[in-house]
């Protein structure tokens, strides 16, 4: 496969996503280049936007083993990974797998359960695979979280700490619809009782995991001319440098954001980086990433306004 192959077959998803999902082309694209580049993606939003379905409809199509966890306060690490269970009849320890062995997981309102429960998923995240009483477990190649969290909700929300926040490749804020879309929303759906279904909506698997795994072998060949290394870096070091930001963007930020950019470029159908491709990442990319100020934070700045401030300082390679 190569990339040009790789912009049909993202059409193709996005199409079949669509029978379900109205607009979020942004935020799919996002899922589409953290498969691509082999990273997680939080999404923050408020109730209703979708975010659930969204996740169950890219599984879908993908035709990935789906997972689903639903963070709560009482949940525990054991709840998430499983545990090893005495059998008396054979006198041996039997695994009991937890909901984190599948392909695609979606962890819903992530925020709503404690810091150790949160921490469960770091190593499953960064190495995929996961230890249980001193064994390693390894998960599939293509494992992704899909994490969740409600923004408006403050009582019984544990923020994720940063060492959790650094493993998510993209933190994308979903919007609320436009009017035109709410409306096809409310037509589409309105109709319908209970929660809605992919598959009653007609989506269906259209890539195999050979597929994707193409994909993927495609994705490394996107070249990256040191300009846009030089480029990439300017950017993350001009981030440690804003008095706007206590806490910029780490080296492994920078790392990620590449990467992402040389996915974004197979989707794109092109094998080189171009600056744009950058430009148009480094938001969901890094804005997890840095830490405001408390001058900052005191004059109700966000970090997306001080990162468009540095991508409009730092001059992009012509």
């Amino acid at each position: 496969m190569n990339v040009t192959e790789v912009k049909t077959l993202a059409q193709s998803l996005r199409d079949e996503i669509a029978k379900a999902i109205v607009g979020q082309t942004e935020t799919i694209d996002l899922m589409l280049i953290a498969l691509l580049a082999g990273g997680h993606i939080l999404l923050e939003g408020p109730p209703g936007t979708a975010k659930t379905l969204l996740a169950q409809c890219f599984a879908r199509t993908l035709g990935l083993q789906f997972g689903r966890i639903q963070f709560t306060p009482d949940l525990m690490p054991g709840d998430i990974l499983g545990s090893n269970v005495f059998n008396f009849q054979t006198s041996a320890f039997t695994l009991t797998r937890g909901p984190i062995f599948c392909e695609l997981l979606l962890a819903d309102e992530i925020n709503r359960t404690p810091p150790k429960t949160q921490a469960a998923l770091l190593e499953a995240m960064q190495e995929r695979k996961v230890t249980l009483d001193g064994q390693p477990h390894v998960l599939s190649p293509r494992f992704t979280v899909v994490a969740t969290q409600n923004p408006i909700e403050q009582q019984g929300a544990y923020p994720l700490p940063e060492a959790q926040l650094d493993r998510f490749l993209f933190k994308q804020v979903l919007p609320y619809p436009s009017e035109a879309e709410e409306r096809a929303i409310v037509g589409r759906h309105g109709l319908r009782a209970g929660s809605p279904d992919p598959a009653e909506m007609g989506v269906s698997p259209v890539v195999s995991a050979a597929a994707i795994e193409a994909a993927v072998a495609a994705t490394a060949t996107v070249r990256l001319a040191p300009e846009i290394i030089d480029y990439v870096v300017a950017l993350v070091r001009a981030t440690r440098e804003s008095v706007d930001l206590e806490t910029g963007a780490s080296p492994r930020a920078g790392a990620m954001l590449a990467l992402a950019s040389r996915a974004r470029a197979a989707l794109e159908g092109r094998d080189y980086v171009i600056p744009d491709d950058v430009k148009a990442l480094i938001l969901p990319a890094l804005r997890h990433r840095v830490i405001l100020s408390p001058a900052a934070e005191i004059e109700g700045r966000a970090a997306d306004d001080i990162l468009a401030a540095v991508l409009e300082r730092i001059e992009a390679p012509r």
